[in-house]
């Protein structure tokens, strides 16, 4: 196995470590019926979400480094178009989700009893449509690494 297969190894695993829960994300927290339950779907999503970060970072790092190793790929339609959609999604995160979540955050610490407001459903359908938008884009690449299409 070479240096390079061994990236593509790893790439490949922290494909499925990385973006693997998160296209999950969503579902679990849609399951609950009480703040009690959502309250608890939020922590198994926030641990979750460390899988995507680490998982993400090492598709991101080792991407750029194939390409480093292997400069034609910089040529190629469908790892720039990859690449470039990858670096937007990143960017949804602290642009768009991150402050789209700080409200529901706080509701989640604030709210009192155990019913789930009204409140809640417009802000995680906010929330939400973002994230499918960034699962779209992440379908996308995927499709892009396996076809390669141009």
């Amino acid at each position: 196995m070479t240096f390079y297969d061994f990236l593509v190894f790893i790439h490949v695993f922290s494909a499925i470590l990385g973006l693997g829960p998160g296209f999950v994300m969503i579902y679990i927290v849609t399951k609950a019926d009480t703040m009690t339950e959502l309250r608890h779907a939020y922590v198994i999503r926030n641990r979750l979400h460390i899988f995507v970060m680490v998982g993400g970072t090492l598709l991101i790092l080792t991407g750029l480094w194939m390409g480093v190793l292997n400069p034609s790929l910089f040529t190629r339609g469908w790892y720039v178009v990859s690449l470039v959609l990858y670096l937007i999604a990143l960017g949804f995160g602290p642009a768009i989700l991150s402050p789209l979540s700080r409200p529901v955050k706080h509701l989640l610490k604030e709210h009192q009893g155990d019913d789930i407001p009204e409140e809640y459903y417009d802000l995680s359908k906010k929330l939400f449509f973002y994230e499918r938008i960034e699962n779209i884009m992440f379908l996308i690449i995927i499709a892009l690494m396996v076809l390669k299409p141009f």
